[in-house]
């Protein structure tokens, strides 16, 4: 009981980061000693398992996917992803610039950690991250902020944004920032946390879960293939996308085009990122400099001291 309680504790950290763009879950899980366990664990999910299932070999099945690990762990993880995103979501809606402020470090000092991991910078390497780099942000200044709501996009950001679990400095959460679906998706996770159940919030997760299981359970596979076959460059294209996407968490943003939704109320179509004088004079609002630098520079440290605690952990090892 007491290691599984561990383990849920770990599930409740992974969950925390999970909410928070910028910070992985599978950077949790590195660091607190449980990553190759989730990712064997994750891909133990295979023809073998449904053989044992159709077999009814429920005991053969239990212990080849290291069901009581895994149930564990999500038990923690779901647990902090609805006990956090009110909290989010609020500072979201009052507290924006010291927000995205906080998330900008975060995101800073993980593209920075990710990029550390690549063994050696060449032609091949180099290129990947400018591909990478040029692809996220044309993606940030090219998509709209309210991208589709239809249930194949649902699906689709579910499946994306899941493999970054499994990949140490590559925040979900991010991914879903990116797609314009973060605020969406826990809006609707708000609505059930409150027990607000309707067909279209219970139908929408639903299928952004059954995209995260699709996501999750085939990339488990690549992400080895491609680790092991071009490491460096697979790096090094993250570490691309990462910088490139930079601009989709800029705290200070002009809006440039609204659009009236069904309900009648103007929402935000396209923004740009601005410097803090630039939005304070456009605005009329504060730009809040020194306490956004304040929160800048801590969640640079934050991603920081973690990643010194994840080598000095490999280290001891």
């Amino acid at each position: 009981m007491k290691t599984y309680l561990f383990i849920y504790l770990k599930g409740i950290a992974m969950g925390a980061a999970d909410v928070v763009p910028g910070v992985s879950g599978g950077t949790i899980a590195f660091i607190s000693g449980i990553y190759q366990r989730l990712l064997n664990a994750i891909r133990s999910i295979n023809a073998k398992a449904i053989q044992l299932l159709f077999k009814f070999d429920i005991k053969g099945l239990w212990a080849h996917t290291d069901a009581t690990f895994l149930i564990v762990l999500f038990a923690g993880i779901i647990t902090s992803i609805l006990s956090l995103t009110r909290v989010v979501l609020y500072l979201m809606e009052n507290q924006p610039i010291l927000l995205w402020s906080f998330f900008l470090g975060l995101v800073l000092a993980s593209a920075i950690t990710v990029g550390k991991k690549i063994s050696h910078w060449n032609i091949g390497t180099i290129a990947s991250f400018v591909i990478g780099t040029g692809i996220a942000y044309y993606i940030t200044v090219a998509v709209p902020v309210d991208t589709p709501t239809e249930l194949w996009f649902i699906f689709l950001s579910g499946a994306i944004a899941i493999c970054a679990m499994i990949l140490p400095g590559i925040s979900g959460s991010f991914i879903l920032l990116l797609m314009g679906k973060y605020h969406y998706i826990f809006s609707l996770i708000k609505e059930i946390t409150e027990l607000k159940f309707t067909f279209h919030n219970l139908s929408s997760i639903f299928t952004f879960i059954l995209g995260c299981l699709t996501g999750i359970l085939s990339f488990s596979h690549v992400l080895n293939w491609m680790l092991k076959k071009y490491h460096d460059l697979t790096i090094a294209l993250l570490t691309g996308f990462m910088v490139g996407s930079l601009n989709k968490v800029w705290p200070w943003r002009q809006v440039t085009q609204t659009y009236i939704d069904s309900k009648g109320q103007e929402k935000t179509l396209l923004d740009k990122s601005v410097l803090p004088n630039v939005y304070q004079e456009v605005t009329g609002k504060d730009s809040e400099i020194l306490f956004a630098i304040l929160l800048i520079i801590l969640g640079f440290t934050i991603v920081y001291m973690i990643e010194k605690w994840s080598a000095k952990k490999t280290d001891e090892v």
